[in-house]
């Protein structure tokens, strides 16, 4: 069984490259619902864009699997007199890798305006200025204005959206690297369950919604959306941890989880123990790999939005490592991401109509 063809890896440089924001995801989604549709039998999509596939609807007991279609970005916040953008965040983008990075402002009109996050030359700070650091106050967007009246013409105002320009390259052929592989990386793996259900002629005996949420990076809020709407009765959830074999981390305080060594599969008061248990155990007979980790009080997922919705839907976490996250060079494994989709597909072959998920059944 071929995880990642040739035809699904070219699927995923176009869906990587392509720019979806936190609030603006449409251009992704439809690149998304484009490949995802020779395999489903409807699709529908909310008001705030969350996408979702369906296979073998009316049963009754939906079951969910789910990615996040966001990625981080920036807003326009400030214009000073010399044309000079000052930023805000959109999502948790990290300030410290901003200086030097190649950008473009997004218009309203659809026009993609280039620029560049300036920093002063390494000549010009005296050893007074060593200790000067970026941050939020003091980084700013270039786009060549010679003044703010400049900028305005070009469509940019406050509330437009920055992102970086960087796209999806491969290192050593077994690396992905780029930007967004947070989380579309998981819409990937959801889309490419759904080829191989359809290409094995696997079928289930639940109603299955193939679910990419908007806006994960401001607060899980597609996924609070999309709950109430489907109303699951399972939902196996996938996003990414991180790679804590890097540089500067500290395992006693991240866990111990490496890119290479298959997807992480998640302990937190949120994951419900019967279908992590049912997940294990697939893992092992199926011969897939599995790193575990610990999260305390939250897994900061959408596994969290689906948990605690509906008077509560028995809900897990199947973690892609990576390293550099919220970086332009986010780095994830060609093997852990096709062990991810495996063991999504797999699980789901074990999860039988009406499911007994029930808590105290388990105990």
């Amino acid at each position: 069984m071929e995880v990642i063809t040739p035809q699904s890896e070219a699927f995923l440089f176009r869906y990587l490259n392509n720019i979806s924001p936190t609030g603006h995801e449409a251009s992704g989604q439809k690149l998304w619902l484009e490949y995802l549709k020779p395999y489903i039998d409807d699709w529908k999509l909310d008001n705030y864009g969350t996408a979702y596939g369906i296979i073998n609807p009316g049963t009754g007991y939906n079951v969910v699997i789910e990615g996040h279609a966001d990625e981080i970005s920036w807003f326009v916040n400030f214009i000073t007199e010399d044309g000079y953008i000052h930023v805000i965040r959109n999502g948790g983008s990290d300030h410290v890798i901003a200086p030097s990075m190649r950008v473009l402002v997004h218009t309203r009109k659809g026009d993609q305006i280039p620029g560049v996050f300036g920093w002063p030359a390494i000549h010009t700070r005296t050893d007074k200025d060593a200790s000067l650091a970026p941050n939020l106050e003091n980084i700013t967007v270039d786009v060549g204005a010679k003044d703010k009246d400049e900028v305005l013409k070009m469509g940019i105002h406050v509330g437009c959206v920055i992102t970086f320009q960087d796209g999806l390259t491969k290192l050593n052929d077994r690396f992905y690297v780029g930007r967004a592989l947070d989380n579309r990386v998981g819409g990937f793996c959801v889309a490419e369950v759904a080829r191989l259900l359809k290409e094995n002629n696997i079928k289930l005996p639940f109603t299955l919604h193939l679910v990419n949420s908007v806006q994960e990076e401001v607060g899980l809020r597609g996924a609070e959306m999309i709950t109430e709407t489907i109303k699951p009765d399972v939902a196996i959830v996938t996003d990414v941890t991180h790679d804590t074999s890097t540089p500067l981390l500290n395992k006693k305080k991240h866990g111990d989880v490496r890119c290479g060594l298959g997807p992480s599969l998640v302990y937190a008061p949120a994951v419900h123990q019967k279908l992590i248990d049912l997940i294990v155990a697939t893992a092992e007979e199926k011969e897939i790999p599995f790193q575990r980790e610990a999260s305390s009080r939250v897994t900061g997922t959408d596994t969290d939005a689906f948990a605690y919705s509906n008077g509560g839907v028995p809900s897990a976490l199947i973690s892609l490592p990576l390293r550099y996250m919220h970086t332009t060079v986010e780095m994830a494994h060609k093997d852990d991401i096709a062990n991810v989709t495996r063991l999504m597909y797999e699980s789901l072959q074990k999860i039988e109509h009406n499911h007994n998920f029930k808590y105290f059944d388990h105990i």
